[in-house]
């Protein structure tokens, strides 16, 4: 099952719909009834209805109506909008990024024993098709790290490996869009650097953890066309449980919250010479089975 907002008319109030054969899309809260306990007007309200929302999705599914619109006529955004928290992301989570990263920065540190984690401020989240925006007074170093988003479903603290997979709703495309020269500015700290606005974009859906298996997918990002990364989730580091248990050690991990799970190899910042996204160019990103974002890039 797959569900993405949208907007009916560009600059229309966004709302949850149902992906449909045919790349339609159903209008949720049209064709569900209202309940107390769970909200339908918003995919961040169906995540936190938990088993409720599910089963009324199965239903709208199971008898599809008629009104389907086509996805290419509607103007989609991320899948949630607007987190209520910075969106959770991991570094280093590819051996040959983190190894490329090494080699450029003539670093001999060694492959992590536990997660990299950072974040991005919720306003950095922006649609699957927008424009990024690119102001060369604040930086022209804007790299590209396509990655596998996780969005939480049942919330916990202390979350065994072996229970975490249970706390996945479900899977969407991230580009952890990176201004490289600001993210090693402050005190090596990145969350600027890596929080400007518009520079996460997500979506084009969310897809249900049942539809899909998370531990070997194709990851690809593509500038003007010409292929920058290209390899699979199952190259990951850290694997999806390793990184719910850890992150939910002593904090706890809410529906809605989303993470950023790390970029395979390819960035621009460590080929030679170094490589960054420019006004015009056009950033895809995608994975298989979820979808391609393509994002302009533009003052």
């Amino acid at each position: 099952m797959k569900l993405v907002t949208y907007s009916p008319v560009a600059g229309d109030t966004p709302r949850p719909g149902l992906v449909v054969a045919g790349d339609g899309v159903i209008d949720i809260p049209a064709w569900v009834a209202p309940a107390a306990d769970v909200d339908f007007s918003t995919v961040l309200g169906i995540v936190r209805g938990g088993e409720a929302a599910r089963r009324a999705l199965d239903t709208l599914a199971s008898r599809a109506p008629g009104e389907a619109v086509p996805m290419d006529r509607v103007q989609l955004h991320a899948p949630i909008p607007r987190p209520v928290k910075n969106v959770f992301c991991v570094g280093w989570n590819y051996r040959e990024h983190f190894e490329e990263g090494s080699m450029k920065l003539q670093d001999s540190r060694e492959l992590p024993r536990w997660p990299v984690f950072f974040t991005k401020a919720p306003t950095a989240v922006t649609g699957p098709f927008d424009r990024v925006p690119f102001d060369a007074s604040i930086s022209t170093s804007l790299d590209w790290e396509a990655e596998l988003g996780v969005v939480i479903g049942p919330g916990g603290k202390n979350i065994a490996p072996e229970d975490a997979m249970a706390h996945i709703w479900g899977y969407t495309v991230i580009n952890d869009l990176s201004w490289r020269d600001l993210q090693r500015r402050h005190g090596g700290q990145w969350h600027k650097g890596k929080s400007l606005d518009g520079t996460c974009p997500m979506g084009p859906v969310l897809v249900t953890a049942d539809s899909l298996d998370p531990g070997n997918l194709r990851v690809t990002c593509r500038v003007n066309g010409v292929t920058k990364q290209d390899s699979n989730t199952r190259f990951l580091h850290f694997k999806l449980p390793r990184l719910v248990q850890e992150l939910s050690l002593g904090m706890t991990l809410e529906a809605g919250d989303v993470v950023s799970t790390g970029t395979p190899p390819g960035v621009g910042f460590a080929r030679t010479p170094p490589e960054f996204l420019k006004p015009g160019d056009i950033l895809e990103t995608e994975i298989e089975g979820i979808g391609v974002m393509r994002n302009p890039v533009g003052e």
